[in-house]
């Protein structure tokens, strides 16, 4: 059972989770010939003040 973790920073939209695991999903029944129905996909949402890019939160750098 294929399980992929996707880490990003919060803001996208519940349609852009939904058509990133479906997307996801099917590379990997392309890529591994999986059974889609064995696929797992978790998506961690981390506040923007959480994520650091070169010594700053993304939240105080705007991103």
């Amino acid at each position: 059972m294929p399980i992929l973790q996707v880490n990003m920073m919060e803001g996208r939209s519940e349609e852009q989770k939904e058509r990133l695991i479906e997307e996801l999903t099917v590379a990997c029944v392309r890529a591994l010939n999986a059974p889609q129905e064995s696929v797992r996909v978790m998506i961690n949402e981390m506040p923007k003040q959480h994520f650091g890019i070169g010594g700053s939160s993304a939240k105080k750098l705007g991103k």
